[in-house]
């Protein structure tokens, strides 16, 4: 299974694999396009094509199989999680430029094999690898029966579909980082439900003014929402001023006392991900920077969500 990946890093890391699966296998996953109901048409200008989760119709030791092969093939520490889609384009389809960068709570690997015996060229339906929005295709994967691709999402993975003149059909296999799951969305969104910076304490008020006429919107208000999960979490003024300080780039936190650091960093941590996105590097960043400090009983729940114990 994936074995022999080939590994490119042009115009991002990914790796693709000429023979994928096994026969049975392929014939197995082959069946999950013979069921008629429940699937979902997307008929957009940008994304045209038909969805159909079948995660529960994967065998149990396929999932487990290509669980193992995916974490050697990452090094990620991947999650027992796993989403399996169907998708099916049919002659006029095309899906249009576009990056799945991984939001809170989404995933961070996926693998995309195709099932198309007899493809010609004139068939269309390649996926196109862009190094941005806009220019031509820097690599491209032609959509070959039992051909797989596999990459991290991330900001800057830009690909599309071009359109297709003959039924395609591949198999989308998705992939959970440790620490972005599901639950730990579920509880950062608790961490800042009716979130309004007026709960704010009023010694931040002045530092937030000169930040906010000097920095971006974007910054402030991420250095705001890590100010707000310092307060939620119970720490006084002069921490969550410090937090926002942080945030916003004004101050390194270098000189705070342990609790102060390692709750600042983890704000911050927090407010990116409910702001933007998971970056992994980002995250390797602050595993690093709190590697070896005590787990405060007040981080603990957001803690161990967002660094859990892997091995």
């Amino acid at each position: 299974m994936l074995s022999q990946p080939h590994h490119h890093q042009n115009p991002f890391p990914f790796f693709a694999v000429d023979a994928a699966f096994s026969e049975e296998q392929c014939a197995t996953l082959e069946q999950l396009f013979l069921q008629d109901s429940t699937w979902q048409h997307r008929d957009g200008a940008f994304y045209c094509c038909s969805l159909r989760e079948v995660t529960n119709e994967i065998p149990a030791t396929f999932h487990t199989e290509i669980l193992a092969r995916m974490r050697e093939i990452t090094g990620l520490p991947l999650v027992e999680r796993f989403m399996v889609t169907a998708q099916r384009m049919q002659p006029g389809h095309v899906i249009g430029i576009h990056s799945d960068r991984p939001l809170l709570g989404y995933e961070i690997a996926r693998l995309v094999l195709q099932l198309n015996k007899g493809w010609q060229a004139e068939h269309g339906g390649v996926l196109e690898l862009f190094a941005s929005p806009v220019g031509e295709a820097i690599f491209k994967v032609n959509p070959e029966y039992n051909k797989a691709f596999g990459f991290l999402l991330h900001a800057a993975s830009y690909h599309g579909v071009t359109e297709v003149t003959q039924p395609r059909q591949t198999v989308v296999f998705n992939f959970w980082h440790i620490a972005n799951t599901p639950e730990l969305e579920t509880h950062i969104r608790a961490l800042f439900a009716n979130l309004h910076f007026s709960e704010l304490p009023a010694p931040l008020d002045p530092i937030a003014a000169a930040a906010e006429a000097n920095l971006p919107e974007e910054v402030t208000y991420r250095a705001g929402t890590a100010a707000i999960a310092l307060h939620r979490w119970g720490y006084d003024a002069a921490t969550i001023v410090s937090g926002y300080q942080y945030s916003a780039g004004l101050d390194s936190s270098d000189t705070h006392d342990e609790e102060t650091y390692a709750a600042v960093r983890l704000a911050d941590w927090v407010a990116y991900l409910y702001r933007d996105s998971f970056d992994l590097a980002r995250w390797e960043i602050l595993r690093s920077e709190l590697d070896g400090i005590a787990i405060f009983t007040r981080l603990l729940p957001t803690w161990q969500l967002c660094l859990p114990e892997w091995g």
